[in-house]
Order: C-alpha cells, then sequence, then structure tokens
C-alpha cells in the first residue's frame, strides 16, 4: 500500500478503529454501505457489503483507487545462506547478502549454447521442477559461479540458496548432511524450495568415485531421488572442472538431473566481441580456441594471459594458463 493511504471513501464515517502492533483494523460506513479494513505492515485487506452489487462496486473503487504503491525496484543483493560445521557449535548457518547481477545483465558473458540453456534454467518454476540435481561442469574461470549467483537473484521469489562450504564433510557426516536435509532453517517459509550449492566437487562425482569417496557419492544421489529427499523441496546444484566424460555414470543418467550444461569458452569472435574493441587482438592474444571468462576480464584489465609453452619450447598462443 501506498504510504498515507486511509483506504477510506470520501464519505465515509470510521466506527471503530483497533491497533496491535504492526497491524490495524477500521470499520466505517456510509448511506446504504458499511467497509472493513484490515491492515499489515504494507499490505490490506478490503471488505464492502452493501445494499447492492453496484453500490459495493462503486465504495470499493472509492476506497482503493490510487492506494496501491509502485511496485520496488528489484535490489542487486540476494540472501544466501552458508552451511560450515563449527568446532564449537557443529553444523551452522549464517546468512549474508551477496551481488548479483540479472539474466540480462551478464548473458554475454557466456557462449552461444550456454546462454540458451541458461535461458531456460532461468525461468524454470516449482511446476516444472522434474530432477533434482543441477549440474555446471566446465574449465576453471568460465563463469559457474557468477550464473549460480544470478540464479539465486531469479529463483528468490521461491527458492532458498545455500551454499555448503565443507562439502567434502557433508555426505561422511551422516548428522550433517541430516541437519541440511532435514532440518528446518532459519528464514525459510514452509514449503519453500532449497537449493543447495556444492562447489568444486570434482572427487565426489568422477567415474572413479565409489572407491575414492566411500558412500558421499550415494547420500548425494538418495538426496536427490531417494528415500532421504522425498517430501522434501530440496534441489542440489554440483559444480565441477571435469569433463562429461569422466562423471560417474550415475550421476548423469537421465531423469535425475534438471538440468546438465557444459559452460565452456567463449568463441573467437565472441571473445572479440565481448572485448568490444578495447583490445587489438591482431597479435593473437585471443586463441583460435576462444578465451574463458576470467581470461577476457584480465585483457579488459590490461594484463595478458600467460602462454603454456607447448612441448618443443615455443609458445602456443592458443593456450593459457
Amino acid at each position: 500500500m501506498r504510504s498515507g493511504a486511509t483506504l477510506l471513501p470520501p464519505s465515509a464515517t470510521v466506527l471503530r478503529a483497533a491497533r496491535d502492533d504492526d497491524r490495524s483494523a477500521t470499520l466505517a460506513e456510509g448511506d446504504g454501505w458499511t467497509l472493513l479494513i484490515s491492515r499489515w505492515n504494507r499490505g490490506a485487506d478490503v471488505t464492502v457489503t452493501a445494499v447492492d452489487d453496484a453500490l459495493a462496486e462503486k465504495v470499493l473503487h472509492q476506497a482503493v483507487d490510487g492506494a496501491e504503491d509502485e511496485p520496488e525496484p528489484q535490489p542487486e543483493n540476494v540472501a544466501m545462506g552458508f552451511w560450515y560445521v563449527s568446532p564449537r557449535r557443529g553444523p551452522h548457518r549464517t546468512t549474508r547478502q551477496i551481488s548479483a547481477g540479472t539474466w540480462e545483465e551478464i548473458r554475454g558473458n557466456y557462449t552461444a549454447p550456454v546462454a540458451e540453456a541458461m535461458d531456460t534454467l532461468m525461468k524454470v518454476t516449482p511446476d516444472d521442477i522434474a530432477g533434482r540435481l543441477l549440474l555446471l561442469h566446465g574449465p576453471p574461470g568460465t563463469g559457474k559461479t557468477s550464473a549460480l549467483r544470478t540464479l539465486a537473484r531469479s529463483w528468490r521469489d521461491w527458492c532458498q540458496v545455500d551454499c555448503v562450504l565443507d562439502p567434502e564433510r557433508l555426505f561422511t557426516d551422516v548428522g550433517y548432511l541430516m541437519d541440511i536435509a532435514i532440518g528446518e532453517e532459519d528464514g525459510t517459509a514452509k514449503g519453500r524450495w532449497r537449493l543447495l550449492l556444492l562447489e568444486d566437487c570434482d572427487e565426489l562425482i568422477r567415474g572413479e568415485a565409489k572407491h575414492t569417496a566411500g558412500q558421499a557419492l550415494s547420500r548425494l544421489l538418495n538426496l536427490t531421488d531417494g528415500l532421504l529427499g522425498q517430501g522434501r523441496n530440496v534441489l542440489v546444484g554440483v559444480t565441477t572442472n571435469e569433463d562429461l566424460e569422466r562423471l560417474h555414470p550415475a550421476v548423469v543418467r537421465p531423469g535425475r538431473c534438471l538440468a546438465r550444461i557444459e559452460v565452456g569458452k567463449l568463441t573467437r569472435a565472441e571473445s572479440v566481441n565481448w572485448l568490444g574493441g578495447e583490445v587489438d587482438d591482431r597479435d593473437g592474444v585471443i586463441g583460435r580456441d576462444g578465451a574463458t571468462l576470467a581470461e577476457l576480464y584480465a585483457l579488459r584489465r590490461g594484463t595478458r594471459p600467460a602462454a603454456v609453452p607447448s612441448q618443443s619450447g615455443e609458445s602456443n598462443a592458443g593456450l593459457y594458463l
């Protein structure tokens, strides 16, 4: 509601008013009608009873005309939770505001196939959820974390995003896992979805994970579509630098992933376009295979990426650290 709006028609006579903390109620009347206003914070409910429908509609229109406030601009920051095991308190969750651009602002940071896949992901609603695992894989510096921050902003109306700072411990400590999967976190309304982010989980989900990580992979999969995840609105987002071929088949099987996106380099043409003419590429600072987002930011700052020497000892301008 707009600040200062009374919600009273011009001819209203107030019969009674009551207030309790941040809520209030007002009963008013006029010729052939009564009006009840219930207000809380910046919202309100208006009920009109009249001798006929036409009068009720007229009084209601007079009451609410011009009372609705302009929608607030969407803030740049979004609340994100962070889980970790404290030596003194055990599993603990803290919340902080993080900066996140809109998808329209950062879409140009991704190569065309990735941007198209992200277009669909950013628009997902609870009704669209078919799988519980979100997998972003690709080389370092391609913008996987930036995409997840923007996803948290795009989904904030229906999904709380929590980042697990010690994912290697999460699936080996049953008590920690149960606290996150079953326990209710502060500030999250009942029925609201949660997205647990696990970054750089290469060892957990690579093909030989069953041998190197024990039951950790099984517990991850159990959280996404097993008994542990039943009745819980929990999604799990995993980022990894591993190639798709090295991932465990159980992780990428059909039906398990809500989305599986390989976040790669921008092509050479996209990289030159991204720089917008700020860097003269005639000397080949951008390789034939393109460049990662991190490399492009380095070039924009005036830092030339270091070339990886070839086996013959000559510099290869197409490969960068």
